[in-house]
């Protein structure tokens, strides 16, 4: 999650950066056009079951959604959306993973104002109304929050018939959701064996709540996929994070991607296919050897 100065900074350098219509072009894909997508297809896809559930918090009713293989028991996965939330896209990156072998819950991060889907369809970062509504959204979400949800959604995921509790947890997120990852890993060390943080915002910052400040508590092995300009703008968060998790003794993969920031999910305005699917790629590598 991204605190309110990081979310605000970050505000400011997309609008400065080249994330607009004019030089990127919207990408607008349905739920139905990403299935046909080359990168949401494979030949060995398991056969999955998907079902739309609510998840008591002590804050109120998080509704997600939950997809996992038809048989058997599966490491389980926790997926943070971005800050346009739960939509068709997630639910397709989902449906991904748990045709690969995983129960996955995708979560509405914003369940406490309203039910998904938080944002327009095709919502434009850079039109100033929907901006502000989605950083109000944001704004919303602190280390607290995040410490409610981790508690409530690692509960609910462990009580699935479909998951192999034997074997660690996975947690990915994106954009805001990349700090998730990481609170939830510090929350449950001896639950979440593997982390992956996409385009994340807000890792390292001088606050003392932030998220790299929680390595010590984690012993889950991590990827960090850092978009170019993200680095070009924050070049020494790399070296944070590099020097924390060696300092912990934890295996962590971070790269800067030639990518713009929210680059991954295929609804993006930048989304990259090739760079989306070397991340993905790595991050199933990671979960292989990490989820055990």
């Amino acid at each position: 999650m991204c605190d309110n100065d990081s979310l605000d900074d970050m505000t400011e350098y997309q609008l400065r950066t080249g994330v607009s219509r004019r030089q990127f072009g919207a990408i607008t894909l349905g739920a139905g056009a990403l299935a046909m997508l080359p990168e949401f297809t494979s030949a060995a896809a398991m056969e999955t079951t998907e079902s739309e559930v609510e998840i008591k918090t002590d804050d109120g009713t998080c509704d997600a959604y939950f997809v996992h293989p038809a048989k058997g028991k599966h490491p389980a996965v926790l997926i943070w959306p971005d800050i346009f939330g739960l939509r068709p896209t997630f639910r397709q990156m989902g449906k991904r993973l748990a045709e690969s072998g995983y129960s996955v819950l995708v979560v509405n991060p914003f369940y406490r104002v309203k039910k998904a889907p938080t944002a327009p369809e095709k919502a434009d970062f850079n039109d100033p109304a929907t901006r502000e509504a989605l950083m109000a959204l944001a704004g919303g979400l602190s280390p607290t929050t995040a410490a409610v949800d981790a508690k409530a959604f690692v509960t609910w995921i462990d009580k699935q018939s479909s998951v192999d509790t034997k074997k660690k947890m996975g947690t990915t997120g994106y954009c805001m959701g990349g700090p998730f990852t990481m609170r939830t890993a510090a929350m449950f060390p001896d639950r979440v064996g593997a982390g992956g943080s996409f385009h994340g915002g807000g890792l390292v910052t001088d606050k003392p709540e932030s998220p790299h400040l929680l390595v010590p508590k984690m012993k889950a092995h991590y990827l960090f996929a850092i978009a170019e300009n993200d680095d070009k703008r924050q070049p020494e968060a790399k070296d944070v994070l590099k020097k924390a998790f060696a300092d912990a003794k934890l295996p962590a993969e971070i790269e800067v991607y030639p990518a713009m920031h929210g680059w991954c999910p295929p609804d993006s305005q930048v989304y990259n296919a090739e760079q989306a699917e070397k991340a993905w790629s790595r991050l199933l590598a990671l979960f292989k050897t990490a989820l055990v």
